[in-house]
């Protein structure tokens, strides 16, 4: 029996009479580019992370990049993350001039072994991003008691952990920034590329708005050096549709990797994910 890894198909069937009327009254509108379904958006995103501010950007590289730039961290700055990642992480700290630093994985976890930060800081460290790898949040309390220690940003890549937890926390609320993808293939994807930026800062929130549509805040002022990195109005109204499911949807992952945990519990030579203690797993 073949099991596909990701069934968008099937994914889609479930809900095409709620997307497909969502796609098509952006259409009618020809709110195409930003707009109020990605206002729409935010605001539901940002209720659901339990933060003040959505930022809905081009993709998850956008948003860890973004993140870097209006923390400003540049040119010869330190950055620490994890080595065992998606190439974005490390990607976007070398697209905003600074050198990522590498602290090793907990092998349980797949994610920052915080016992193993202290010893990368030095005087041109800046920030740290902990990546909430396979949807398992990083441990939070002790990388965040070091970068406050230090006074260091914390930048969460929370790119695969839409909707899971630490602590009853919800990934992506915790450091200055979370950074999350919407490519087809998480948990909640778009129909085709996406990302936001979630944060509770006022100024810094503002200030993404504006980096993210060619540094303006008013149509034709432009008051700092910006890039072009807004989210599509029928993204927008995708995600908008998909979001109301997403509970049920992680809920189900749970379900089915419990399952898949117990099935192949005794078969030599694989491990199964833990799921930590502090953690709600998606």
């Amino acid at each position: 029996m073949n099991v596909p890894f990701l069934d968008l198909k099937a994914q889609y069937k479930t809900i095409k009479d709620e997307v497909l009327p969502a796609i098509n009254e952006v259409i009618e509108n020809t709110a195409f580019a930003g707009g109020p379904y990605v206002a729409k958006f935010e605001q539901a995103f940002a209720d659901f992370c339990g933060v003040k501010h959505c930022i809905g950007v081009g993709n998850g590289t956008d948003a860890l990049w973004l993140s870097l730039v209006a923390l400003g961290i540049g040119h010869g700055d330190e950055v620490i993350t994890t080595p065992n990642t998606f190439i974005a992480t490390a990607e976007a700290i070398s697209l905003a001039g600074a050198i990522p630093i590498f602290v090793d994985i907990e092998e349980k976890t797949h994610n920052m072994n915080p016992a193993l930060l202290a010893n990368a800081i030095t005087k041109k460290t800046k920030a740290i991003i902990p990546v909430h790898l396979f949807g398992q949040p990083a441990d939070m309390d002790p990388i965040l008691e070091i970068a406050q220690k230090h006074g260091l940003k914390v930048i969460e890549d929370a790119c695969q952990a839409h909707g899971a937890e630490y602590k009853g926390r919800k990934a992506g609320s915790m450091g200055n920034t979370g950074c999350f993808s919407f490519y087809p293939g998480k948990n909640l994807g778009a129909y085709g590329e996406g990302g936001a930026v979630v944060t509770n800062d006022d100024a810094l929130a503002a200030n993404m708005r504006m980096f993210r549509d060619h540094g303006q805040a008013k149509k034709y002022y432009h008051g700092i050096i910006g890039w072009n990195a807004r989210l599509d109005g029928i993204q927008g109204a995708v995600l908008s549709v998909k979001l109301k499911h997403l509970a049920d949807w992680n809920d189900a992952r749970r379900k089915h990797a419990k399952r898949y945990s117990e099935l192949l519990a005794s078969v030599k030579d694989i491990i199964v994910p833990a799921e930590m203690d502090y953690a709600k797993h998606v």
